[in-house]
């Protein structure tokens, strides 16, 4: 499906070839894990160019014909391009200086294709999904774990490496991104960064965190409390819980990026919290993190089948604290399928 996508861009674009450099973009095709590498692919021919280092892996990795890289990377698809005398070549242009552009651009013409595999990639084929609920699985184990750990007096710092090591042991290569443990009145910053802040009583906690399994991530929040809340915060979470489970009802294949949003963000401004909730309502995840689509206001983009985002609203306030809720979830025909399936329910430890 994904070849079928790429030969249609290339036939829309009039191209010959396209040069694929992003990392995430040559797993995504050629499965090659390898750090450095380059893929040159055109309808019927697939050629992976990489040095020395990786020749053995990529052969084991990859049904495209291996190019041994001599010299520099870029020079090394500049003269297989060369040699196959392909003319109109599709590249990332986001992805290469200026200087390369004026190096590459004197023996073909250079097509701007940023952004286009990763709007394929939106789309995921089966064999992604199973593993995406491989890792939303292993963060659904850590948040059970995790609750048995937390406890007034440990720092937000041992609860980030607690969920780490817990995620690694149940087959995760590591977490998603730089978890996020924000307890306290640091849970008004959305990307609060565990710290060496030590949780207290009383604390609501904030933790956003994912396993990377396979290649791909997943990317799940839960808020809880450590002792009984304040009932400004008690009131606040009802509000982000209403917010996301309505989004998750609601959601569906054909609404763009703009109108889930809106779902979402009209309860939390019906509640007089509008703008303490300063984000999207959620994004696309994969091999990244944050990849197309876009749930947020400014994206006309359609939601579709097979697509993966998160549903993720949060109230956010200073001096205060904040809570935010996040799912991963599954397009489908006939609405959402969620990947993670830990509790809502406020816990209070």
């Amino acid at each position: 499906m994904k070849f079928d996508k790429l030969n249609q861009l290339m036939s829309d674009r009039e191209l010959d070839a396209v040069v694929v450099l992003s990392p995430y973009n040559r797993r995504y095709l050629s499965l090659f894990t390898g750090s450095s590498g380059a893929l040159v692919i055109t309808k019927d021919k697939r050629y992976l160019v990489t040095d020395f280092r990786y020749i053995s892996q990529a052969t084991e990795q990859t049904d495209f014909e291996i190019v041994k890289q001599q010299g520099l990377l870029l020079d090394a698809v500049k003269k297989l391009v060369s040699e196959k005398g392909y003319q109109t070549v599709g590249f990332e242009g986001d992805l290469i200086t200026f200087q390369q552009y004026q190096s590459l651009n004197q023996s073909m013409a250079l097509v701007d294709i940023a952004g286009e595999i990763e709007r394929i990639r939106m789309v995921k084929e089966p064999s992604e999904i199973e593993v995406i609920q491989k890792a939303a699985d292993i963060a659904d184990e850590a948040f059970s774990h995790i609750q048995t750990f937390i406890r007034a007096g440990i720092t937000e710092l041992a609860v980030s490496n607690e969920l780490e090591m817990f995620m690694r042991k149940q087959g995760a290569s590591g977490s998603s991104f730089d978890i996020i443990v924000a307890s306290g009145h640091r849970g008004a910053l959305p990307h609060g960064i565990a710290s060496g802040k030590v949780i207290e009583t009383g604390d609501m906690v904030t933790l956003d965190y994912g396993a990377l399994y396979n290649g791909y991530v997943s990317d799940i929040t839960r808020t809880l409390a450590v002792g009984e809340p304040l009932d400004e915060m008690h009131r606040i979470y009802d509000i982000v819980l209403e917010s996301q489970v309505t989004a998750l009802n609601q959601v569906k294949a054909g609404m763009t990026g703009k109108e889930a949003d809106a779902i979402s963000r009209d309860i939390i401004k019906q509640a007089g919290y509008g703008d303490q909730f300063g984000h999207s309502l959620g994004h696309g995840i994969g091999l990244e993190v944050h990849e197309g689509p876009g749930l947020s206001a400014g994206s006309d983009l359609q939601l579709e089948p097979g697509m993966c985002v998160t549903l993720e609203p949060g109230i956010y306030v200073e001096g205060l604290g904040g809570v935010r809720i996040e799912d991963d979830v599954l397009v489908t025909e006939s609405g959402l399928k969620r990947f993670t399936h830990s509790t809502k329910d406020l816990i209070i430890l």
